[in-house]
């Protein structure tokens, strides 16, 4: 990050929030205290995730209907209203604790037999994930409880449960369940003087920091964290892991600057070489073996999928894809469907879809796990279509596996065989004049569409996943003439 002189302020309590920020990215953290105008905006699909995070904190308190909620209040006039609180022995959300320029809130705070307390942090997620750093953050709230007086008993999250399934009205004692975090925490809180030590380092800096603490450009919160980076640079070898943070703490920036002799594996070695060269690896025999083996006629197949923390619909789980669009053309003819209404797209998207997929030839994917698995699940919560979807898994190809083998591969694909690098590598053509790129970003459209009906989003929709399947054409043809040639 480049440097820039900022006036020396005092510097505000260390959240819990800060904390878990700053070990995702210390850049982040800065930038927060110092110049939130430098701050990355959150794309639309980060932020319907946060939202589902609230709906599912908010659903939680539900566990406790007696509890005494004080979220709306500030931190100085929560801490003073929890002081008071807190000899009444009640269940309290989001009670607030300030020690030592360290500051806490638990979700929920429950008092345990004359003087001890539990409390449970609540995450929209269905497994404690050591990537978000959930172990951290409850272990730095407990170190600010202890040290704030309280006597705590047991540290835990509430998560989501994925097995639940939703039959009328939600059932909250069904839909989270709590994880013993306590002796994990205990084990941390060791560690943690040294890691705030580190951030209020960071924070009381009038500069930005040079040095780049991320594991990578992938994982870090700001990109200007890494836009020093030439554009093939070592972050791109496929599957490199901490071989690529290596290679870059050895100064090595670039792909083609890996030496010849530096131990990679076949396919980073195949990637780096082609890097070098600027050349296409291609292997016709293997490829044309592939073609061979799909059978007319071709039924390209893709869908759109949305997820919500607490399952909307009947039959539907925490977090489970839920199709509201596909897109298929078999040869060159286009059929599509889009739902348009509130209500669970699943009963109209399989009811069109089972209208217009012809019943033999290739059903032709990319990266095909995604359309399986939904496929599979469909069939599990609508039965009643169930050996038909049987009939169709049973007829899937994967149009990713020669990128995915490295059967064929273009330096322009960055070690990735996803359709958004293929299909530019392979044709020339991309996704650039689509207002909607990704499947996040139509995930979020799709909400916005269903409340609003607006038309133009639709057919941005539409467009989006048309030309995911029409994409997959393109290559089919591309890889024919390769071999041919």
């Amino acid at each position: 990050m480049e440097q820039k002189q900022v006036q020396t302020l005092k510097l505000k309590p260390l959240s819990k929030s800060d904390f878990v920020r700053g070990l995702n990215c210390p850049g982040e953290l800065w930038l927060r205290h110092h110049d939130r105008s430098r701050l990355p905006v959150s794309s639309e699909f980060v932020q319907h995730r946060m939202d589902q995070g609230t709906v599912a904190g908010k659903l939680a308190k539900k566990l406790f209907p007696e509890g005494i909620d004080i979220t709306e209040l500030g931190m100085e006039k929560s801490a003073a209203i929890t002081k008071e609180l807190l000899p009444k022995r009640k269940v309290l959300f989001e009670a607030a604790f300030l020690f030592d320029n360290l500051f806490s809130r638990p979700d929920i705070l429950i008092p345990v037999g004359k003087d001890e307390w539990d409390f449970i942090e609540v995450k929209a997620s269905t497994e404690v994930k050591k990537n978000r750093h959930h172990p951290e953050d409850v272990a730095f709230q407990k170190n600010v409880y202890q040290k704030a007086g309280l006597k705590i008993r047991k540290s835990f999250l509430l998560l989501l449960n994925n097995k639940y399934v939703r039959h009328g009205d939600i059932d909250v004692n069904q839909l989270f369940f709590k994880e013993d975090l306590t002796e994990i925490a205990d084990e941390i809180i060791p560690t943690l003087p040294n890691k705030i030590a580190f951030m209020r380092e960071i924070l009381s800096s009038p500069n930005s920091q040079e040095k780049n603490y991320c594991e990578g450009p992938k994982k870090c919160e700001v990109e200007e964290c890494w836009e020093f980076l030439p554009e093939s640079h070592v972050f791109h070898l496929y599957r490199g892991g901490k071989k690529s943070r290596k290679l870059f703490e050895e100064g090595v920036l670039q792909l083609h600057e890996i030496p010849d002799e530096y131990k990679l594996t076949e396919r980073q070695d195949l990637q780096v070489k082609c890097e070098k060269s600027g050349e296409t690896y291609i292997e016709k025999e293997k490829i044309k073996e592939f073609l061979e083996k799909i059978e007319e006629p071709l039924c390209y197949l893709d869908f759109e999928t949305v997820q919500f923390a607490i399952p909307p619909f009947d039959n539907s789980r925490p977090w489970q894809q839920i199709p509201f669009q596909w897109s298929l053309h078999v040869g060159k003819k286009h059929f599509e469907y889009l739902h348009d209404d509130k209500d669970d797209p699943r009963p109209a998207f399989l009811r069109e879809l089972k209208k217009m997929l012809p019943s033999s030839g290739s059903v032709v994917t990319f990266n095909e796990n995604f359309e399986l698995q939904r496929l599979e699940e469909l069939g599990r919560d609508f039965p009643e279509y169930k050996e038909w979807i049987d009939s169709v898994l049973s007829r899937v190809v994967d149009l990713a596996v020669p990128f995915s083998k490295f059967w064929y591969y273009n330096p322009k694909q960055k070690g990735s065989y996803g359709l958004k690098k293929v299909l530019p590598a392979v044709t020339g053509k991309d996704y650039s004049k689509l207002e909607i790129q990704d499947g996040g970003c139509a995930a979020v459209k799709y909400l916005e569409m269903i409340s609003t009906k607006d038309k133009n989003i639709r057919k941005s929709l539409l467009a989006y996943c048309g030309l995911d399947t029409e994409g997959m054409i393109w290559i089919v043809e591309k890889l024919i003439k390769t071999i041919q040639e």
